[in-house]
């Protein structure tokens, strides 16, 4: 007969989606995660998988409702170069203003220069 605890350790629904989320984080590695707060790999997958399917909740909420991620949108960009034209190795920038007549010229010359 064993006496006494047994070292088996019950963690609450918060602290299991807290640990299932770290691991979730880009770059993080189970094995790790699951070293550091003294649990099994398997235990933090089984935990992340509740996480997914809603099973696992904290005061009584749910975690499958619905979210929405934050959108980040760039800037489009504001430099005036629209087209790269290479020749050899000469690189020509045109703009949006280029005029077409002094380009051709200018690839003209660069052809030449070859």
């Amino acid at each position: 007969m064993i006496e006494g605890p047994t070292g088996r350790r019950r963690r609450t629904d918060a602290e299991k989606m807290r640990i299932a989320a770290e691991s979730l984080v880009a770059g993080a590695r189970v094995s790790e995660v699951a070293r550091r707060y003294g649990v099994t790999r398997w235990q933090i997958y089984d935990w992340r998988k509740h996480l997914q399917d809603g099973r696992l909740a904290v005061d009584g909420r749910s975690t499958s409702a619905p979210a929405f991620a934050t959108l980040m949108v760039d800037e489009p960009p504001t430099g005036r170069v629209i087209v790269d034209v290479v020749v050899g190795d000469v690189i020509v920038r045109a703009g949006r203003d280029a005029e077409e007549a002094h380009l051709a010229r200018v690839i003209r010359a660069a052809r030449m220069a070859r």
